[in-house]
């Protein structure tokens, strides 16, 4: 295994599970779920659960006037940088404002600053307001942050479908070691229950008109989801240097495209990301110890994960779980609630389960973890994400010093 280049050393999300880390590890880490009815929110969908985030209250984050410039993804980006920042220990020891840069995924961005514009518009009549643009930009959980944290080193905002926070982070990373930056706030974020939004995944039939059951027979689909995800990556040494503990190393990632179908997946694709992020990581196949997958729920997805994880590590293939199955999916904020998820699990000791599992799929023959929350000592686990484009990732991650 090479040596790691980079550290995690702040961990900020705000999840259906939890918006601290502290109850985002203890309902995880005991098979909680997120998941329930949204028919008091949302009255009238096809679909009736889904994993809203219900305890955030901008109120007791944001004065008034900044809450009305900044649409619900920036504030719960803004929320968990504030989180991941802290736990560094950088808000008492700041690195260099020009050495520190933000890279903040999103798949929807502002949607509920654009749902109320266009109401404004066609149903009232009226004008938007003058700060729906800087509210729906696809920048605009980038730059909160920058001005929060006082980033002024490289900051822009990646759109890639549910690969969104997965590609934030890992440009973000890469910026640390090319010597861009030392510091870089990384993740993803997205505000997913607004009606038009939801009318619109409806009439593509992926979600689940019951709940998220990842690799089970008799999955019907995706759980919506939604949240924020921000870690903090530093060169290696210097969160020691400042005498905190080193919260996860970034061994290395992969990525690939597979140029095809916008919405089927592509196994030969999965494959190509898994084997890139483990030459990348020099880390040969036997040392993973769990895979946190991509594991929508939906048929296809399922059957092509199993497959390429399948053909990668062979009958020796890591256990697996499925963070959708509690969280729902976040969208642009999947891959990074995950990876905080896939930190939370290497340190504990404990693999997250895979809930709402019936009976074995013969078509996803994997080792996925439903009997509940599975003790594991593990030293090193891959985190997947691939979205539609047909855009893959996987991220290998080792286990702290906590």
């Amino acid at each position: 295994m090479s040596s790691s280049k980079t550290e995690i050393t702040g961990r900020g999300v705000v999840s259906s599970l939890g918006s601290s880390i502290a109850a985002f590890e203890k309902a995880l880490l005991s098979g909680g779920c997120g998941i329930g009815d949204i028919t008091d929110m949302l009255p009238g969908l096809k679909f009736t659960k889904g994993a809203p985030v219900r305890d955030f209250d901008p109120s007791e984050h944001f004065e008034d006037k900044v809450q009305g410039h900044i649409d619900r993804y920036t504030q719960m980006a803004a929320v968990a940088a504030r989180q991941a920042w802290q736990e560094a220990g950088l808000d008492v020891d700041p690195p260099q404002p020009h050495r520190v840069g933000v890279v903040i995924g999103t798949a929807n961005t502002g949607i509920d600053a654009t749902a109320r514009a266009f109401r404004k518009i066609f149903i009232d009549g009226g004008k938007p307001s003058p700060f729906t643009i800087p509210q729906i930009m696809g920048s605009a959980p980038a730059s909160r942050i920058a001005r929060e944290l006082c980033a002024k080193g490289p900051v822009f905002g990646v759109t890639s479908a549910c690969a969104s926070a997965g590609h934030a982070m890992i440009v973000g990373e890469g910026l640390i070691r090319a010597g861009i930056i030392d510091v870089a706030i990384v993740g993803g974020t997205d505000s997913c229950f607004e009606i038009g939004l939801l009318r619109a995944w409806e009439a593509l039939r992926v979600v689940s008109a019951d709940t998220c059951r990842p690799f089970s027979l008799g999955r019907k689909g995706l759980i919506m989801g939604e949240g924020a995800g921000v870690i903090v990556i530093e060169r290696a040494g210097r969160a020691s240097a400042r005498k905190k503990p080193v919260l996860g190393r970034w061994l290395g990632s992969g990525m690939s495209s597979d140029a095809g179908d916008l919405v089927a997946p592509d196994p030969e694709g999965m494959k190509a990301a898994i084997r890139a992020g483990l030459a990348d990581a020099g880390v040969d196949a036997a040392q993973v110890g769990w895979i946190n997958a991509h594991g929508t729920g939906t048929q296809f997805n399922d059957k092509c994960e199993a497959a390429a994880c399948l053909d990668v590590f062979g009958p020796a293939c890591p256990p697996i779980s499925a963070t959708k199955s509690q969280v729902g999916h976040a969208m642009g904020a999947a891959g990074a609630i995950e990876t905080i998820a896939t930190l939370a699990a290497l340190n504990h000791g404990i693999l997250p389960p895979t809930l709402n599992f019936v009976a074995p799929d013969p078509e996803c023959p994997v080792d996925a973890v439903t009997e509940g929350p599975r003790p594991s000592k593990i030293d090193v686990a891959i985190k997947n994400s691939f979205a539609f484009g047909g855009l893959n990732l996987s991220i290998v991650l080792g286990k702290g010093e906590i």
